[in-house]
């Protein structure tokens, strides 16, 4: 009887697994995608990816730029001295409080004033600052810090070192002897045998009673390429293997400004620090301005990227806008001034200064962006706007192309921004956006584009809603010259977030890649110079793919997203191909649900993987996993 049974059971399974395969196989038709080598649909740009950045989410300060102190100018609130606190060890007594009296510049007048009435030889007294969230410290690893400060004495020592939170333990310290007047101090902390961790402070201690003053206090871990005011090198390291083209900045609203006069004001942001005055961005936190011009052009540089200058034309968030015409005509001189610092020889006024501030070779710039997301402005200003700025820039560089935030009416633009925040569902019902748009002009630029699904960062559901988007930008890519993630950075901290859903994240000692982080690297990464046709014979539900091809090398890059749940059988014709290598690579990133994602604590859960095929021929036969973007690399004839 057991015997029975347990055939009986067997016979049912098994009429279970038929009837369920049935049923995969009408869900799952396979589905032939023909693609075209004969005949190119047209050039790939090869700008088409790249970085659009912006200081949001502590994406600057507290993120990619290396400064390790938070408010080290006392302008964060001018009536408190915010993230710096006193220190009184050893019984010492002593009062901290912003002077509004004195500063190192005319740029930056306020100083924090420490005054001690008595002090313990054994623990002094001081000021500590906790940094952005903590100060990582890594173990036999050197930090270069700096500050200005002076004393009501001459010979007053001032000592300067890091120290744990958790243990009191100083990890280095260096003594400075003040004078009366202000000065730059600098400085080297080396770190010996201790615990990587963020748990530490900066601390300035003055060890005899009476008044110090300090500003612009500084300290810099080894930055990218060891460029001095430099950046944070794992999210450099980050964003190179994204193989950016271009760098579009300063940014968007952080351009504009709340006001106008809290805009991003070029000539504020170049020379010494000393001389950099800060000002107030429109996420609610103040800006150092240690990112400046010159710094944003030093970035593309390092990633080897082109710049995309974008000018403030005239227009902030809060509607506040100038006039086209007379009103108007300083700030068109100032961009032009801005671009002669950019492109400008050592011959040119701008050009000199940017010389003097350290990097004599002129940069090379091809697009300039007037404004950003003018389409808020209630005014209708714009038109007339751009078309001042138009005619001014291109009397002088007629060679540069001139980006509209919006469409233009009364004249045609050289190119166009276009901004699209969305669902997965949304992305891949729009996918063919651009199929059908006029070729003659003007040309696309998506300057900012996500799927906003998953916080901080995106997950792998917002991952495939990018991926189908992407294949629809990369069909197009002859109309569409340049398309930019937004937003690129968020610090996780609580309190480091203002817009979600973000591409890297990172707290003060590490950081991780988002999976839609992981769908850009391998867009990026696998990209020919051609566009060649692509036909799917049925629309397969949330099936997307794109298919270029380099010229030098014959290599084809398929790019298949099956945002489905199912496996999806797919009958791959190359048309026109002489000959197919059998073996071929891929990379696979792929994850078991959408709401799947990458963390600090895991970073690496969905990241890609790299494989080979085997069966690569003219015709041949290819299952996309449920919920997977795959690129298939094969070399044709």
């Amino acid at each position: 009887m057991v015997g029975v049974n347990v055939g009986k059971s067997l016979v049912i399974a098994s009429l279970a697994l038929l009837w369920s395969g049935v049923a995969v196989a009408q869900a799952t038709q396979p589905v032939t995608l023909a693609v075209d080598l004969n005949h190119a649909k047209g050039a790939v740009s090869p700008m088409l990816y790249g970085l659009m950045t912006e200081e949001i989410n502590f994406s600057y300060d507290g993120g990619l730029y290396g400064e390790l102190v938070r408010n080290r100018t006392f302008q964060d609130r001018p009536n408190s001295p915010e993230h710096w606190y006193l220190h009184e060890g050893g019984g010492g007594d002593a009062t901290m409080k912003i002077d509004r009296t004195t500063g190192p510049s005319a740029a930056l007048p306020l100083s924090l004033a420490l005054t001690v009435r008595s002090s313990d030889a054994k623990d002094s007294v001081g000021v500590e600052n906790e940094g952005f969230w903590g100060i990582p410290l890594r173990p036999r690893t050197s930090y270069k810090g700096s500050f200005y400060a002076k004393a009501d004495a001459a010979g007053s020592p001032v000592t300067v070192s890091l120290v744990n939170d958790q243990t009191g333990l100083v990890a280095a310290s260096s003594v400075q002897t003040l004078g009366t007047e202000w000065k730059q101090y600098d400085f080297t902390l080396t770190t010996g045998e201790i615990h990587a961790s963020s748990d530490n402070r900066l601390r300035l201690s003055f060890g005899k009673p009476g008044t110090v003053w300090f500003s612009l206090v500084s300290l810099f871990p080894p930055t990218y390429k060891g460029r001095v005011n430099g950046n944070r090198p794992d999210l450099m390291e980050k964003m190179a293997a994204m193989h950016p083209a271009f760098l579009r900045f300063p940014g968007g609203n952080y351009l504009e400004g709340d006001h106008i006069n809290e805009r991003f004001e070029w000539k504020k942001t170049i020379g010494p620090l000393v001389d950099r005055p800060t000002h107030i961005s429109p996420w609610r936190y103040h800006s150092s301005d240690g990112m400046g011009l010159l710094e944003f052009l030093e970035w593309c540089e390092d990633l080897k990227m082109q710049p995309v200058l974008a000018v403030y034309a005239g227009y902030s968030m809060r509607q506040e806008y100038v006039k086209p015409g007379a009103d108007l005509q300083p700030y068109v001189a100032d961009a032009l001034d801005e671009i002669e610092y950019v492109t400008g020889s050592t011959d040119t006024k701008w050009g000199a200064e940017r010389a003097k501030d350290g990097h004599t070779a002129p940069f090379k710039l091809k697009y300039v962006e007037i404004g950003n997301e003018d389409w808020f402005d209630k005014s209708g200003s714009y038109e007339g706007r751009y078309a001042q700025f138009y005619k001014g820039i291109k009397a002088q560089h007629p060679d540069l192309q001139l980006i509209a935030t919006m469409p233009i009416k009364q004249m045609k633009a050289d190119v166009v921004d276009d901004h699209y925040y969305r669902t997965a569902k949304q992305f891949y019902e729009d996918v063919h956006h651009y199929d059908t748009v006029d070729r003659n002009g003007p040309k696309i630029f998506v300057g900012e584009w996500a799927t906003r699904e998953g916080g901080p960062t995106p997950n792998f559901g917002a991952a495939l809603g990018d991926a189908a988007w992407m294949t629809g930008m990369e069909k197009n890519s002859d109309l569409v010259v340049m398309a930019s993630y937004a937003p690129l950075l968020v610090n996780v901290n609580p309190g480091g977030m203002q817009w979600e859903t973000d591409l890297i994240g990172y707290d003060a000692m590490s950081s991780y890649g988002s999976p839609s982080y992981y769908a850009q690297v391998m867009f990026a990464g696998h990209v020919g110079d051609e566009i060649l046709s692509a036909k799917a014979d049925t629309e397969a539900p949330r099936f997307f793919y794109s298919a270029t091809r380099s010229t030098a090398t014959g290599v084809m890059y398929l790019k298949l997203v099956n945002a489905s749940s199912e496996p999806l059988p797919v009958k791959i014709q190359l048309e026109g191909a002489k000959r197919v290598a059998a073996n071929g690579k891929m990379v696979t990133l792929s994850a078991k649900t959408t709401a799947a994602t990458n963390t600090l604590m895991h970073p690496s859960e969905i990241v890609p993987v790299n494989s080979t095929i085997s069966n690569g021929a003219k015709s041949f036969s290819h299952t996309v996993p449920g919920y997977s973007i795959q690129i298939l690399e094969l070399e044709t004839k």
